[in-house]
């Protein structure tokens, strides 16, 4: 255990510059005291790392120091080839440039990290687009990318719901959610989000802007996920389901699964009386209609109403003599 933290010690001060016993205690989860005695094994074995003192202080690498002790463990190699996906990277024009990766990868592990590696390609395939849809057109992702990598203003026509706008934007990130592109970029001064297949038009422009050294991309999607959701589930629908309609639920409504798992109030056909977040009547009815008879909307009065009238139209269009 203490040799794996001496190296990533090392690692860190290598790419991250000075850090303070503080910073490497919270990062490995373990006291100052430790990291002392820890940096004391470096310096003991030849690291030359040493400490500034004072309020700005820190260990450090001394300037020009570069450690040649970065081989892999055989799972940490495997998981670098299950994290290449050769879909998002083609998509991204990185394609070639992620297979001679892998093979440079492959040729640098000794004999018994190549043959585990190998087969995590040959066992395991990961496939980010959803059931029956195929990948949107994402022709100007090379070029958001490279925008993105080189920190240039761009000039995109997008489609907005509003209809169709141009801007001009600051691009800081890329995201892939269920097979959909999403590029993050500035407008106005604040970030926002923009799906890369409503781009019809792109181009880079000659000059740069400074990326904000604040900014968390990871951060930042979480939280837009969570306040798009919140924003896009604005009513509930009290629903009575059937055994097969409690199945079923979960592959109509994304949101239904909590509800269904937290499902008490059932009777003696085994009904449950469940509450799932709903969008709009429009939308919600929709859904609930491919539940057929497995499934009665209890509430609102006005979904009710808008699922007895989609009924009252089925039954007209399939009761008429068609002879």
């Amino acid at each position: 255990m203490r040799a794996s933290r001496l190296l990533s010690i090392l690692l860190l001060l290598q790419t991250r510059g000075r850090m303070t016993a503080q910073a490497l205690a919270d990062e490995f989860e373990t006291s100052v005291r430790t990291i002392y005695r820890d940096i004391d094994h470096l310096s003991a074995a030849g690291v030359p790392v040493y400490a500034d003192r004072g309020r700005t202080g820190g260990f450090q690498l001394l300037e020009g120091y570069r450690t040649r002790l970065t081989g892999l463990s055989p799972a940490e190699a495997e998981t670098l080839f299950l994290s290449g996906l050769p879909g998002p990277a083609a998509d991204l024009g990185l394609g070639d440039a992620m297979a001679a990766a892998q093979l440079k990868l492959l040729a640098a592990l000794p004999a018994e990290g190549r043959s585990g590696a190998a087969r995590i390609g040959s066992r395991f395939h990961l496939d980010p687009i959803g059931w029956y849809r195929n990948a949107e057109q994402t022709d100007v992702l090379p070029q958001l990318a490279a925008a993105v990598w080189n920190a240039r203003r761009i000039k995109v026509r997008y489609d907005s719901w509003r209809g169709i706008v141009d801007r001009e934007l600051e691009p800081l990130g890329l995201t892939l959610k269920a097979g959909v592109w999403y590029v993050v970029a500035q407008a106005g001064g604040r970030p926002r989000t923009y799906r890369v297949s409503n781009i019809q038009a792109l181009d880079l422009l000659p000059e740069t802007f400074e990326r904000p050294a604040i900014f968390d991309l990871a951060g930042f999607w979480q939280a837009w996920v969570k306040d798009f959701e919140d924003r896009l589930y604005v009513a509930e629908a009290v629903l009575r389901l059937s055994p097969t309609g409690l199945r079923l639920i979960c592959n109509v409504s994304p949101v239904a699964e909590r509800a269904v798992r937290a499902a008490t109030d059932f009777d003696a056909a085994g009904w449950a009386t469940v509450a799932i977040p709903i969008e709009s009547v429009d939308h919600a009815a929709s859904d609930f209609m491919k539940l057929g008879t497995d499934a009665e909307v209890l509430a609102p009065p006005e979904l009710r109403a808008r699922m007895a009238e989609i009924a009252k139209n089925l039954t007209e269009i399939y009761a008429a003599d068609k002879s």
